[in-house]
């Protein structure tokens, strides 16, 4: 299987040269233009406004007001120049952040992060997947995923139900040990600098913690670890405990500062 390694990885050194580091210092894959995939973004927003009614009113008032008190974090302007931000109504515990300044929380997640502090954990993960780039990561990695296979594909000249079996146990391979472990990844990464954003903004970064609990509670059986594309409720809950000796005392320092946002919900 050397041979099928050696071929995979020539087939990627391209691929490999357009890398770049996250906000944590961590190096990614970003081959898909900031232009693209604010494109991506805008089509799919339009995309979910079509399908699920919007709200209004004071409640789409208060997750403005905590997505805004977080936006105004942000290192710079050059995600988006302006933030939308939109209630869906729709009963999932759901919210997302789309690159190109796109905001969308579901009625659902409000009955369960029923304080400002709690629904600012939620938006401040999501920006968070927009500040380190995970989509176009994730774009590119699957581009360079599908590269390797179609080659090994070729060199090996397997044709058939055995080159369908190769294929097939290969694209296991691919899932299990590159797509998932880089989505559990970005998860990860996302809580770190969401709870950083969220206690900048002067939000409670404590919340977090409860936010995830309360979602451990409503949850249901989970996927083993290593199937997940997500980590297991536990290992959130312990990775953003051990990160409040760093972002509770920047929660008190924007507090000192006249950080004090109030979204009430009515």
């Amino acid at each position: 299987m050397r041979w099928i390694n050696g071929i995979a990885v020539g087939a990627l050194t391209i691929a490999l040269a357009a890398c770049s580091n996250s906000p944590t210092g961590r190096q990614q894959l970003t081959l898909v233009s900031d232009q693209q995939l604010n494109q991506m973004g805008e089509q799919t927003f339009e995309q979910y406004q079509q399908e699920l009614p919007t709200v209004g009113g004071a409640t789409l008032n208060y997750v403005q007001c905590v997505s805004r008190a977080i936006v105004a974090e942000l290192p710079s302007t050059d995600l988006a120049p302006q933030w939308q931000v939109k209630v869906f109504d729709d009963d999932s515990a759901n919210a997302f952040a789309l690159p190109g300044g796109y905001i969308g929380v579901n009625t659902g997640l409000l009955d369960i992060a029923n304080t400002q502090d709690q629904l600012a954990a939620v938006i401040g993960h999501e920006i968070a997947h927009v500040l380190a780039r995970h989509a176009n990561e994730r774009v590119s990695t699957q581009q360079a995923t599908q590269l390797g296979l179609s080659v090994i594909q070729a060199a090996a000249g397997l044709e058939g139900a055995q080159g369908e079996a190769l294929m097939g146990a290969l694209g296991a391979g691919a899932q299990f040990g590159i797509m998932l472990p880089f989505s559990r990844s970005h998860e990860s990464e996302a809580d770190t600098l969401g709870v950083r954003l969220m206690a900048d903004a002067g939000f409670d970064p404590r919340a977090s913690v409860t936010l995830w609990e309360k979602m451990s509670q409503a949850g249901g059986s989970q996927p083993p670890a290593w199937m997940s594309t997500h980590p297991t409720n536990s290992q959130r809950i312990s990775g953003l405990q051990a990160s409040m000796s760093e972002v509770v005392p920047r929660y008190e320092q924007a507090r000192r500062a006249g950080k004090t946002p109030n979204c009430g919900r009515s």
